[in-house]
């Protein structure tokens, strides 16, 4: 009997597995599974131990445990919600399981005395230590509690597509692997060594051996781990060398200028750029004047000087007789921007426009009207910009500012603005984020970056201290001295996970009792849910030193230029992370004094809290903090990227794996020059429709 023809398992469909039908196949979709490939390359989350039998009595919260256990009694409960709960016990302690979602047949099997083995959870209960939906099987009296010979895969799931039936199809993918189902490996001759085959490492991966290094298999250090991980590394570097090659491959506007307009601006500049502002400034230069589109990352820590870095940049772009447009993630963030380019560029002769969501309709189409006329050289504003209605008679540079807050649809549309006739934009993109060398490496490939590593002269470091939030008292009596002698102060609310709305009735709130403990002071307020004309009324009084003490929401962690502040207090701060405290310490040490931040936390402090902390008392350097912040929280949170899909690692962390980096390097290189379909292979495979999101 002849041998049964293989097809790839990239065009092979779910509904050849045994046990997959249409309905379940829809359900599937849902996760993004289609083909036997989608199912195989779909990893474990993290993984159970169902090997061994635990003992009540050494269970603690947060465990996940199998329990061989007898009923002591069960029954209905009603209270808020109705409930299923049996209490079980094995002679070293008792514990409870409670259903809320439970059948009749459940109440009946649960009776005194009958024996279980349960998996479940662990976590405290108004009784003590309680398991809620624990999986559970009956056991005869003489039965050994079945426990597994391996460890258990938890997978991505849905509604509707639970764990077994993951692991069931899986089990089906891999056993139809080489049995008529082929699987293509296009690394076996790129792949490090010491790393096993694409075969054997997700066997490895979805179906742990009885023998595996289970340490090594939970913390992604397995080879198994490491040869998934250096594929999925190699396809993200590789779609952003493919979109680096398209986007050379697109038509921009030279931008010649002749110097004058920016000559004028260097000349009426309060102070001479640093070193490496010159030099980014004749990198971005250069870059204008190529024929293609400038893309480049531009990193610099808060303070360094970016914006007169993207004000040069407009220059050049308005003598070559184009527009530019300049793209912030927040209102404050715009109007900081607006202020410094109105101030710099109005006296030259230039229109800088303003446009935001919250402009009245009048004074929006007068915008609008004169971006789509040319009469405005520079347009400012938030995510107005891209709107369909707003449309730019040239337009030549788009600067993109903090643009991982931006969605990359957004982005995408803000390029668009400019592709009439064939040709797209420049893209200037600045971050007072910097971005950690090994994501950098990932995330950013397709970018050429430049970093102004060197601070204005005369910029003093910031003292940092963490202080518990039981010395308040302290904390405000050092307010008071600080401003009685001339100074002025920020005062930072954060409240996580909660409404705006909260939050600014939290300020408020706090602003009231400072301004009853320091009577003496001016104190301020402001909040994102302030109207943007009492916003900016508070935030110029500020700045012409008409408020001492302002007390504010975290709008005010980029944009804000008080440099006669030289205090900032932050309430809560254990609960943000360390880029986001970076920058918000940023608003002070903006001058010439000395300046002080105070991290206020409430006790006691997490692991993770108490490392980010440590970290910000002991530097200032904005890329150690981000290393850092990336150590902690993983790319997707540093890059603000969760949401948008552009760096959604599957197996692969960039700071666990920066070893394998140099090689990922090097193998795209070779195969992007030598195979075309194992690189559409590899992105496809690994990132799906995600090499779209680069793409902006």
């Amino acid at each position: 009997m002849a041998e049964a023809a293989t097809s790839p398992a990239e065009t092979t469909p779910v509904t050849a597995l045994p046990g997959v039908g249409e309905r379940l196949a829809e359900r599937l979709a849902r996760l993004g599974l289609a083909t036997v490939a989608d199912v195989l390359f779909h990893l474990p989350l993290r993984y159970q131990d169902r090997t061994r039998v635990r003992r009540i009595g050494e269970l603690r919260p947060g465990d996940e445990a199998v329990v061989d256990a007898t009923v002591e009694h069960a029954s209905i409960v009603h209270g808020r919600r109705r409930a299923l709960v049996a209490r079980v016990h094995d002679g070293t302690g008792g514990l409870t399981l409670r259903w809320f979602h439970f059948a009749d047949r459940q109440r009946k099997q649960l009776v005194h005395g009958a024996r279980i083995a349960l998996y479940g959870e662990v976590r405290h209960g108004p009784a003590g230590l309680e398991i809620a939906h624990p999986e559970y099987r009956l056991l005869g009296p003489d039965a050994a509690p079945a426990v597994e010979n391996a460890l258990t895969p938890v997978y991505p799931a849905t509604e509707g597509v639970g764990q077994a039936t993951l692991r069931r199809v899986t089990t089906a993918a891999l056993e139809r692997l080489g049995r008529g189902v082929a699987l293509a490996d296009p690394l076996v001759d790129f792949a490090p060594d010491g790393l096993p085959p694409l075969h054997t490492a997700l066997v490895t991966v979805h179906r742990p051996p009885p023998d595996v290094d289970t340490a090594a298999l939970l913390a992604g250090s397995h080879p198994a781990c490491r040869r998934l991980a250096f594929e999925e590394l190699l396809a993200h570097h590789l779609s952003l060398l493919r979109l680096r090659q398209r986007a050379r491959a697109r038509s921009a506007p030279s931008l010649v200028g002749d110097g004058e307009l920016s000559g004028a601006l260097r000349g009426a500049l309060p102070f001479a750029l640093t070193g490496a502002q010159e030099r980014v400034v004749r990198e971005v230069d250069a870059d204008l004047q190529q024929p293609y589109p400038m893309l480049r990352l531009v990193q610099g820590d808060v303070g360094s000087g970016k914006t007169v870095v993207a004000a040069l940049a407009a220059l050049q772009c308005i003598e070559a007789g184009y527009q530019a447009a300049v793209m912030a993630p927040t209102e404050v963030l715009a109007e900081q921007h607006y202020r410094s380019f109105a101030a710099w560029l109005e006296p030259l002769g230039i229109r800088v426009g303003w446009l935001t969501g919250r402009l009245a309709a009048g004074a929006r189409r007068r915008e609008s009207e004169a971006i789509a006329s040319g009469e405005t050289g520079v347009a400012i504003g938030t995510h107005a910009l891209f709107q369909e209605e707003v449309a730019f008679a040239r337009l030549g540079l788009a600067v993109i500012d903090e643009q991982h807050r931006f969605g990359v649809h957004q982005r995408l549309a803000l390029r668009e603005k400019g592709q009439a006739g064939g040709v797209v934009p420049h893209q200037l993109i600045m971050t007072a984020t910097p971005i950690p060398r090994t994501l950098a490496m990932t995330a950013y490939a397709d970018l050429d970056s430049s970093v102004i590593d060197e601070l204005p002269p005369g910029r003093q470091p910031v003292e940092t201290i963490a202080v518990s939030s039981a010395r308040r008292d302290e904390v405000v009596a050092r307010v008071g001295t600080a401003c009685s002698q001339g100074h002025q102060a920020y005062w930072v609310c954060t409240l996580i996970e909660v409404s705006e709305a909260q939050a600014g009735q939290a300020a408020a709130e706090t602003e009231a009792a400072l301004a009853e403990a320091l009577p003496e002071l001016r104190v301020g307020l402001v909040h994102g849910r302030l109207k943007a004309a009492d916003k900016e009324a508070v935030m110029g009084a500020f700045q012409r030193g008409e408020i001492d003490l302002l007390v504010a929401t975290t709008v005010i962690e980029v944009g804000v230029d008080v440099p006669n502040a030289s205090l900032m207090v932050i309430e809560n701060s254990e609960r943000l992370g360390l880029s986001q405290l970076h920058q918000l310490r940023g608003r002070v040490g903006r001058g010439a004094e000395a300046s002080l931040c105070v991290l206020l936390y409430d006790g006691p402090l997490s692991e993770t809290a108490r490392a980010r902390l440590g970290t910000l008392r002991e530097t200032s350097d904005g890329f150690r903090i981000a290393e850092k912040d990336l150590e902690l929280r993983g790319p997707g949170e540093v890059l603000g990227t969760r949401q948008t899909g552009a760096v959604g690692f599957r197996i692969a962390e960039p700071m666990r794996d920066a070893g394998l980096l140099p090689r990922v390097r090097e193998c795209a290189e070779s195969v992007l020059a030598a195979d075309t379909a194992a690189v559409d292979l590899l992105i496809a495979r690994w990132l799906a429709d995600g090499e779209r999101y680069g793409d902006a």
